[in-house]
């Protein structure tokens, strides 16, 4: 049976939406500089028949659209409780025949994908990255994530050893330390390829306990295979896998340029010894290219969005809908729309709202959110979070700047966001509005209400009132170009409990550089 990856680049052909390059190419900044080109400019998936230094090909820009996603996934995200059924018919199955074992290779036999100049080494960046519950031997206590591992360069051992970075709220940390208790090394094993369903699956924020290997199946229409050798649990359909263990110390990985537009830092994180590495006969590797947003990433983004939507009001009693804001770096900026009832026959203002803010900063990977910003959605029953001027706008001409903006001091926030005091550390804002405008905005690119300024002159600053916002930066002339740049610097540059003031009737967000922020990429 042929390779997953290799039949869904064959039918993407078929319909015009992948390319090849025949040539050999360079996977050292050459082949990553193609991959972020042609997902700007819309271009089809790109299959490196010839990677230089691996005998293996690559793929890249599979989900560089929502149509080729659909293509790829044959419609199946359109998952509701009512045909919750479906679960049922997509419980992992065992194998007798072990593909992906078809002959043993090395690390360094791997397409050796470095994407940006200061990157630490290679890394796998859609990695499946699985790990079972100490003491249990089921895929009912396992737990499937998408962490990027560093397969070059550093103090590893070439061929022996890689780097493991998972974050912070991440399910394997449990795993970890669960193993950690009892003494053990946890097993790790990592697939690359199979089902384009599996990718995706690793990618869904699930709660704890809940195994992402029934909803590859769920998004693939096929049942997730398995196998087990000498204790690890094998994806038999995957097209590469790496068996190892977590050693007792860390290792430095990184540095690596990231999602949010920066480098993240080198840091000590777990690390593999490997013991095995494993490719089936007809494998294909395929990877993605991550920086400031849109990338490839964006669309992942956009399938977790319209697959979990419809259980966001279930989970969170009260909220109706959330949208991690992509521009600004995914968990730095939240949006959400919630509902204000509690006191109905009294003037309205933020109550229940604020429960509903916790329970959200509570949830899972929401918990990650560093601004959350909150509406009631019975003051205009047709807005969305989906529209972000809009959004702002409704917030910022109804928010008591003294009442309703709510600062967590010393908690967790993103690992790859460098704004706060330490790794893993730095504050939340939430702002909540309800109720009727209280004020007129004022029109400023690309938000009304929004002012982007440079210098810190807020004494007197003409119609303050009509500018709650106000948005200090390095750069205003680039800063307020777009939409895009305004999220991106005010979001990803700044910690709240540190960078937010209140100048009379305007908060002020300091977005400036700091000495202890990342370095931007740049190729």
């Amino acid at each position: 049976m042929p390779s997953h990856i290799r039949k869904a680049c064959e039918m993407l052909e078929k319909h015009g939406e992948l390319i090849r390059i025949k040539e050999p190419v360079s996977p050292n900044l050459d082949i990553p500089a193609i991959a972020r080109r042609a997902f700007a400019n819309g271009e089809p998936a790109i299959f490196f028949e010839k990677v230089e230094g691996s005998p293996f090909p690559a793929v890249c820009n599979l989900f560089g659209s929502e149509k080729r996603a659909e293509l790829l996934l044959k419609g199946n995200l359109n998952f509701s409780l009512k045909n919750a059924s479906r679960l049922l018919h997509s419980l992992p199955q065992r194998s007798l025949t072990k593909p992906v074992m078809h002959s043993e290779i090395s690390l360094s036999d791997l397409p050796q994908i470095k994407c940006w100049p200061k990157d630490g080494g290679a890394f796998l960046t859609l990695p499946q990255v699985l790990t079972i519950k100490s003491g249990k031997k089921s895929w009912l206590h396992s737990n499937l994530g998408m962490y990027r591992v560093q397969i070059s360069g550093g103090d590893y051992i070439q061929n022996e050893e890689c780097g493991l970075h998972y974050q912070i709220h991440r399910g394997i940390g449990i795993h970890h330390q669960a193993a950690l208790a009892r003494g053990e090394k946890l097993k790790v094993s990592i697939f690359i390829g199979g089902p384009l369903g599996n990718t995706l699956a690793a990618i869904m924020p699930l709660p704890n306990g809940i195994p992402e290997l029934v909803f590859a199946g769920m998004f693939s229409k096929r049942a997730f295979r398995y196998a087990w050798h000498k204790g690890w649990f094998i994806s038999t359909d995957a097209d590469f896998c790496i068996l190892g263990e977590i050693q007792n110390d860390l290792k430095p990985e990184g540095p690596f340029g990231d999602h949010l537009g920066y480098y993240s830092g080198q840091h000590p994180f777990p690390y593999l010894k490997v013991h095995k590495v494993f490719a089936r006969k007809d494998a294909v590797f395929p990877f993605t290219v991550v920086g400031r947003p849109p990338q490839e990433d964006t669309i992942f983004g956009n399938l977790i969005h319209k697959i979990t939507a419809p259980f966001i009001p279930r989970m969170l009693p009260g909220v109706h809908e959330v949208n991690a804001v992509d521009a600004a770096g995914v968990h730095p900026l939240l949006l959400a729309l919630g509902s204000e009832r509690y006191l109905p026959y009294e003037k309205r203002e933020p109550l229940e709202l604020l429960t509903q803010s916790n329970a959200i900063l509570g949830f899972g990977q929401l918990s990650l959110a560093k601004y959350l910003f909150i509406a009631a959605k019975e003051d205009n029953p047709n807005l969305s979070v989906r529209n972000v001027p809009e959004f702002f706008e409704h917030i910022l001409c109804r928010i008591n700047l003294e009442r309703d903006v709510h600062i967590h001091k010393n908690t967790s926030i993103d690992t790859l966001d460098y704004s706060g005091t330490s790794l893993n550390h730095g504050s939340k804002a939430v702002f909540a509005a309800a109720g009727e405008p209280c004020r007129e905005l004022g029109f400023a690119s690309p938000v009304k209400g929004i002012l982007v300024v440079q210098e810190e002159k807020f004494e007197n600053m003409e119609n303050a009132e009509k500018f709650p916002l106000v948005v200090l930066c390095d750069d205003a002339e680039w800063t307020g170009r777009n939409l895009e740049n305004l999220l991106w610097v005010a979001f990803t540059r700044s910690n709240p409990a540190s960078d937010i003031s209140i100048h009379g009737s305007q908060l002020v967000i300091d977005a400036r550089k700091k000495l202890h922020h990342a370095e931007e990429l740049s190729s």
